[in-house]
């Protein structure tokens, strides 16, 4: 049985926010303890028919992004916009969703996670026969939102990977000494890691799959506002009362509008540091 099921509602489907807090807050303690780094293996995460009907819809090779450097040899990227199937489009609408949100939230501690509209650098990724990925830690700020990214969830989509094809994804040390977690990419399994800037990982040696087979996965990721971002202005709603109208006015919000517009930043800093103390 699935972790978490897409439940069908009027021919789209979705998952249920409830059963997702749920979900991740069984995998809370097994996420923050693990080591290397905070991550989970979760075997049969999705329904294998929902799995099983992406792979089925792989966009062809001609929509393929390469990843251009030498440490990721034979690796392309699908962005998600090229990729046409329907349930591949519904997935992906579902793990950037409220209720998906929560999931990882439960699990991982970390609040106000954002997802990424522009699904920079994710997708469906591909690696065909003696491909590879370097070990690395990822990019640590997504450029057009300006957020610091802080989750990778990985889902994999090969049916009867067997260990001699390798592929396997090593999460190493934060002083690169030693490999200490090899994950199998296989089908239906996933991996969700904190993306630290010492969170190293790859599949560093050559895939040894047959010709005819690649290795597939979902790849998602997720931000965050850094702490130490400040608004030069915070306001609530801004109402106005219409001339002559009889609307009411709340003097409260438009004393606290009058303060962001006049009182200078370091001055509403101190007295927000004051009131907190």
């Amino acid at each position: 049985m699935a972790l978490l099921t897409l439940r069908n509602a009027g021919g789209y489907c979705a998952f249920d926010e409830a059963e997702c807090r749920a979900a991740g807050a069984t995998l809370a303690q097994r996420y923050r303890d693990a080591s290397p780094f905070p991550h989970v293996v979760i075997d049969d995460f999705l329904d294998l028919d929902v799995l099983r009907a992406v792979a089925g819809q792989f966009p062809k090779p001609a929509t393929a992004l390469p990843f251009a450097r030498s440490q990721e040899r034979l690796k392309y990227q699908f962005h998600p916009q090229v990729c046409t199937g329907l349930a591949t489009r519904n997935l992906f609408a579902e793990l950037n969703s409220q209720a998906f949100l929560a999931f990882l939230s439960e699990m991982t501690g970390i609040g106000g996670l954002v997802a990424d509209p522009y699904y920079a650098g994710a997708g469906l990724h591909e690696t065909r026969a003696g491909g590879h990925l370097g070990i690395h830690a990822d990019f640590n700020r997504h450029e057009t939102m300006n957020l610091e990214r802080r989750l990778n969830l990985l889902v994999y989509l090969n049916e009867d990977w067997e260990e001699a094809f390798g592929g396997a994804l090593e999460l190493w040390d934060r002083g690169m000494t030693a490999c200490q977690v090899k994950v199998l990419p296989a089908m239906a399994r996933a991996v969700v890691f904190a993306t630290d800037l010492d969170s190293f990982h790859g599949h560093p040696d050559p895939l040894a799959c047959p010709p005819d087979r690649t290795r597939r996965s979902i790849a998602t990721y997720y931000y965050h506002t850094p702490a130490d971002t400040r608004f030069a202005v915070d306001r609530t709603t801004n109402f106005r009362a219409r001339p002559h109208s009889g609307d009411r006015r709340d003097w409260k919000v438009i004393f606290h509008h009058w303060a962001q517009d006049w009182v200078p930043p370091a001055l509403r800093r101190g007295g927000r540091a004051g009131s907190a103390r």
